[in-house]
Formats: C-alpha cells, sequence, structure tokens
C-alpha cells in the first residue's frame, strides 16, 4: 500500500477493507463498497489499493498482524507451555465480536485464494506461523513424542481450531462460544496437552 500524506484517511480505509470483507466476503469487497465505508472517493481507494488482490491482501496482513501481536502477548505471560498452548488456541476461537469478524475475515480470505496463487501463498505464509508455533509447544508439552507424532497433533488441533471458528461463522447455534470451549477442553484432554497430562 502507498503510503499517504492522511494517516486518519488510510485508517479509515483501512478499517473499511477489514469490515467490508468480514461483512459481505470477497465477492462484497469492491472499490466502491470500501470508499462509500470509509466516507472517501473510489479514487483515494484506488490510489492506495489498486486492485481487489491489493484489498484483500492488506486484509490478510491485518489478520497476521492483529493475530501475531496477541498469541505473542499470551505465550509469554503464560507460566507453562499447556497454559500457553489452551491460551492461544483460545484466542483463535470464535468467542467475541472480535474474534469473529476475524474469522469471517479469514473465511473470506481464504474463499478468494482459491484460485489466486499470489493470494494463497500469502495464507500459507501467514498460516504457517500458526502451525509452527502450535507444533513447538505440543513439543515442549509431550517431549516424548516422534516428531512425526508432533506433526500430527499440530495438525489435528489447528485443524479443530481453524474448522470450529469457520463453522461459527455460520452456525452460532450449535458452535456458540460455550460449546468452542468445551471441545476445546476435550481435545485437549484427549490429546494429552491438558493440565492433567502432568508436567
Amino acid at each position: 500500500m502507498a503510503r499517504t500524506k492522511d494517516p486518519a484517511a488510510q485508517a479509515r480505509i483501512s478499517r473499511a477493507v477489514w469490515e467490508v470483507l468480514g461483512e459481505r466476503g470477497p465477492h462484497g469487497l469492491t472499490l466502491r463498497a470500501v470508499a462509500e465505508r470509509a466516507g472517501c472517493t473510489t479514487g483515494l481507494v484506488l490510489h492506495r489499493f489498486p486492485d481487489k488482490r491489493a484489498l484483500l491482501l492488506h486484509a490478510r496482513d491485518l489478520l497476521h498482524e492483529r493475530t501475531a501481536a496477541r498469541t505473542e502477548a499470551l505465550e509469554a505471560a503464560a507460566e507453562t507451555p499447556r497454559d500457553a498452548l489452551r491460551a492461544v488456541l483460545r484466542q483463535a476461537l470464535s468467542l467475541t465480536d472480535e474474534t469473529r469478524q476475524e474469522a469471517r475475515v479469514w473465511l473470506g480470505y481464504l474463499a478468494a485464494a482459491l484460485d489466486d496463487a499470489v493470494l494463497a501463498e500469502r495464507h500459507r505464509a501467514g498460516h504457517g506461523v500458526f502451525v509452527a508455533r502450535t507444533r513447538r509447544l505440543v513439543s515442549e508439552i509431550r517431549p516424548e513424542l516422534t516428531e512425526a507424532e508432533v506433526a500430527a497433533t499440530a495438525t489435528a488441533v489447528v485443524g479443530f481450531i481453524e474448522g470450529v471458528s469457520t463453522l461459527s461463522t455460520a452456525d452460532d447455534d450449535h458452535y456458540d462460544a460455550a460449546a468452542q470451549l468445551a471441545a476445546l477442553d476435550r481435545l485437549l484432554l484427549v490429546l494429552g496437552l491438558d493440565e492433567t497430562g502432568g508436567k
């Protein structure tokens, strides 16, 4: 995104990209929709984002920045790897208005990335950070596991988190906050990653 001489306008446009993608999905993310939400001209949006791909990449970068900052803080504050893993996974669930919006942005971006190699690569890079963090924490909690077992366990955990969070965007009856947390507790128990597993 090009630098702007008006930081307030940049912030409005950035927020508009995020909100429009979360509310309308990738098909509704247009330069005009962003301009209307930001209260500016389409030309001003176009000056910063030359096309729809640029809008989507910006939204994905915002998502990565938000979640990375949150997970770093949660892990730093945790007393044990088990506490850290639970906190990191919990923040990735759709438990609040903020995280539900993040899940909708993530899902919208992923849908758009299905037939766009550039978007897909940015997704893999950002998602890889979450996978690597999960693998590291699983390894610290269960040092007896082989590398392959750690990878498989982390894949199960990440797949669960992303799946439940995604499903909640369209079905809050079956996947409300209480159901998500109960399922997370059960998953960690079954995989030996909860507090009852010792260490």
